[in-house]
């Protein structure tokens, strides 16, 4: 069963798997590990050694990122808290909700990161500042507490 988890907070999630003579197969399911219904994927492979990724928030995309093959670092911000969580092809999922500002970095030469998202493409929706998103931040959670 999945943890109780808040939209608003980047989580390393358990994916199902399944090993027999034949592979491994792993399975991840909306609701239950994905928190949003995907309306976009791609992947990113091939990252040149010390390339970084990502740097950037959403204003309303969630993102669920599992790196497929090889390993890659993601960095997750919301504002107050920082964490490095590294991925590998064992199973997990990093679900980023909106407003969480990411990186990813360190990828290995096999490296595949797969990212489903919520959202088709929006150019509007990212935020490329850190400034920018600190202060979308502090507005989300003034409107929160005003609610």
């Amino acid at each position: 069963m999945a943890e109780e988890r808040s939209t608003h907070d980047p989580r390393r999630i358990e994916l199902t798997g399944f090993n027999d003579q034949r592979g491994s197969l792993v399975v991840g399911e909306y609701p239950v590990s994905l928190p949003f219904s995907v309306q976009r994927f791609f992947y990113v492979s091939n990252v040149p050694e010390g390339e970084p990724r990502g740097i950037h928030a959403h204003k309303e995309c969630h993102q669920f990122l599992v790196c497929v093959s090889g390993s890659v670092k993601a960095m997750v911000d919301d504002g107050q808290h920082r964490e490095v969580i590294s991925l590998s092809s064992n199973g997990q999922g990093l679900h980023m909700p909106p407003l969480t500002w990411g990186a990813q970095y360190d990828y290995s030469p096999d490296a595949v990161l797969l990212v489903l998202a919520s959202h088709p493409y929006d150019a509007e929706d990212y935020i490329h500042e850190y400034e920018e998103f600190l202060r979308a931040v502090a507005s989300a959670a003034k409107v929160s507490r005003e609610s």
